[in-house]
Order: structure tokens, then sequence, then C-alpha cells
């Protein structure tokens, strides 16, 4: 497999289930409007969230050959789940057999690092998926740098089903947002910062909002991703060298283009031209 990855210069990949990772694709890109992207959506087998580890591995791991075949020398897992089942085997197992020299990061490492300047009470909420919050990774990730923070963690399964089916800002929405939110609030009531542990959850921050008290934070995590990949490649100007800078975007999907086309200017509010690809 290592032949197939040839080009020694290419664009940034980032790579989602579906939708939601243009959430973290729209802040990368005025954060850093320089470089070359791609994105990649696997939008005929979303979502990932229900699915089991080895699933989710496999998925990705075709995904991120797919981007490094079109070149990419660095891919974001903008999907959380994809981030917290996929990413450190991946990063162990076939970079070194495809590539050493690319790279592959997830959204949950920087996250978690601005966590203690965010929260007072070191209390900390996580919203996601099934597959986020049952891997644990928040958890992990956030004990092993500040192992005094009290993490709790809340699936919130339809979430990603209402945004993706246009109904996050319906009245029909209220329920399942209010019940995840009274929920995570009574199992720790010192929580003083939910994480929006999922890339489609930004679409439901007006209706999260409604339901919660003053004084908790909502940590969306685009901002934080963005700087966080601006702040690695200004440390690793080796990759930075590889990284091509004509300002060009390019949208992929696994799924129907047009579909896939009329969501995404609900996340980017702008039309963009999306090309239909298999991967396996």
């Amino acid at each position: 497999m290592e032949n197939r990855f040839s080009s020694k210069t290419g664009p940034i990949g980032i790579f989602d289930s579906g939708y939601g990772g243009l959430t973290i694709f729209d802040k990368i890109q005025k954060q850093m409007p320089e470089y070359d992207y791609i994105y990649l959506g696997d939008n005929a087998r979303t979502p990932y969230g229900t699915r089991s580890f080895e699933v989710v591995y496999h998925f990705t791991r075709q995904a991120v050959a797919e981007l490094f075949k079109a070149g990419c020398q660095l891919v974001i897992l903008a999907c959380n789940t994809a981030s917290a089942k996929a990413l450190r085997t991946i990063q162990q197992r076939d970079l070194p057999a495809w590539d050493a020299q690319r790279r592959v990061l997830g959204v949950i490492r920087p996250t978690v690092e601005m966590m203690d300047t965010v929260s007072q009470t070191k209390h900390i909420g996580i919203l996601g998926t099934n597959g986020t919050i049952s891997s644990g990774s928040y958890t992990l990730e956030i004990k092993k740098m500040f192992p005094a923070m009290t993490v709790t963690g809340e699936a919130c399964p339809m979430w990603v089903p209402l945004v993706e089916n246009n109904e996050f800002d319906s009245p029909g929405a209220d329920y399942f947002v209010r019940k995840h939110i009274e929920h995570i609030l009574s199992i720790d009531p010192l929580i003083d910062t939910l994480v929006l542990g999922c890339t489609h959850y930004p679409l439901l921050i007006n209706k999260i909002r409604k339901f919660l008290p003053d004084g908790i934070t909502l940590f969306a995590q685009g901002e934080y991703v963005a700087a966080s990949l601006k702040d690695y490649l200004h440390r690793h100007p080796e990759m930075d060298a590889r990284l091509t800078k004509q300002h060009t975007r390019r949208f992929l999907t696994t799924e129907s283009a047009a579909k896939f086309s009329e969501a995404a200017s609900l996340f980017l509010n702008q039309p963009i031209t999306v090309e239909q690809i298999t991967i396996n």
C-alpha cells in the first residue's frame, strides 16, 4: 500500500462521517485561508456514533487512505467518534506502513487542552454520540491532562438526526435538547462547562442555550481545533512545507452530491461544488 501514496506535497484533508465536520472545516479555513483543502464526508455510511470500534476503524482507515491517495499530507479526523475509536490505531499501526512522513490528527486532544482555562469548578460535561461517550476518550484524555477534574458524559443519540434532517431549529427539537441538558446537570450540578463533543451540535447551539442555566459555558470545538492546527504547523515547519497553498477547496461525499451540497449550505452559508466518490 505504501506505493499508492507517492505525492510529497498536497492539501490538508478533513474527514467526517457526514456534514458535521464542516463546522470544523469552516473555522480552519477562516484561520488559515491560504491552504488547499479536501473535505470528505462518508454520508453513505453515516452515522458512525452507534457503530463498533472495529467498524469505525475500518471505515475511517479507508477514508484516510482515500485522502492520502488524493495527495493529502495531513488529515484531520473532524469526527469525534472517529477520533475516539480509530485515531490511535491509525497513528500507531497504519501510518508507519503507509508513509511515516504523513500525519493524522483528531479533535479530542485540542479540545481537552483548553479545559483548564475554561472551567472554574473543574467539573466538565461532555455531550456526544453513543460511540464517543461509550469510548470514554474524553474522560481518559481529560484525566490524563487534568487528574483532579470531574467528567460526566451524556449520549444524545437524537441530536445528529435532528441536524441532518434540518430539524435542529424546530419545536420538536426542544424535547430532545432539554432532556439531555437536564439529565447531565442532575448527575453533576457543579458542571460549569459543557463540551459539544460532536461536530453537528453547534447547529443546535441556540436550542441548547435556551435550556441552559446561567453561568455554564458552552464549548464548541471549531475555534480551538483551528488554533491548535495553526500552532501545530508553526511547530512543525517540515509538515507545513509539504502543504500546498493555492486557496483551493474540494468537497467529496460517498452519497448524493446534490444532497450533500444542499445540506452543506446550512453549515457554510454558501453554495459549493461536490463530487460523489466510492471508497473501499
